[in-house]
């Protein structure tokens, strides 16, 4: 089973956009890979629909992105037709052709209890490294909230980037939190914003990058 902070499995995929290779797709960039139980499902359309036009988000935070469905090439094709009338989009990103499922399975996609079509609703972000850096699983009744997933990118990104975590809440431009890892003594020359210590524990420093 896949976990935080294992090796996304790479592939050779068919999709919307021709045969890609999954790490050469996202070579430097971030990268999430999402998948919906079957094509031409509403709660999905709209889920496309939503991530196309958030291309200029997910460009800003250098990411790509790529979904997955069980169904075949012809079938995404005419979906996205759809997605693009309904939703007033263009559909900018590949949509894996996962026929054989054997994506699916080595992302532990397969929920044979949940969901009749077998692939559930499942999101990965994915580092530069390759690594896994968030798992959600969503039922086919709840639309995703794409709100949060830009949120928690920005989240993984600080503290990738500056050594910071986020608190309960926590939305771009507030306050975030010293890492334990940091000694209070070290913290003026690394956050020179300054930082207020709620306890020895709970250390508040301003966005670094803001």
């Amino acid at each position: 089973m896949l976990r935080l902070g294992d090796i996304a499995p790479n592939f050779t995929a068919q999709t919307s956009e021709g045969e890609l290779d999954f790490y050469e797709y996202l070579g430097n960039s971030w990268g999430v890979l999402f998948s919906h139980p079957a094509d031409y499902t509403p709660v999905c359309t709209t889920e496309l629909g939503r991530t196309a036009s958030l291309k200029s988000e997910f460009k800003k935070r250098n990411v790509k992105v790529m979904a997955l469905s069980v169904d075949t090439l012809e079938s995404h094709q005419g979906w996205i037709k759809d997605i693009n009338e309904t939703q007033g989009v263009e559909v900018n990103f590949p949509i894996i052709a996962d026929k054989d499922k054997t994506i699916s399975e080595a992302y532990g996609m397969m929920h044979p209890n949940a969901s009749a079509t077998l692939t559930v609703r499942s999101l990965f972000v994915i580092a530069p490294d390759k690594t896994v850096k968030l798992m959600i699983t969503y039922p086919a009744s709840t639309g995703r909230n794409f709100t949060e997933i830009l949120r928690v990118i920005d989240s993984l990104q600080l503290t990738a980037n500056y050594s910071v975590a986020t608190p309960a809440d926590w939305k771009d431009g507030e306050d975030c939190v010293v890492v334990p890892a940091i000694k209070t003594e070290d913290i003026p020359a690394k956050f020179p914003k300054g930082f207020t210590e709620i306890k020895p524990y709970l250390r508040m420093t301003p966005q670094p990058n803001k």
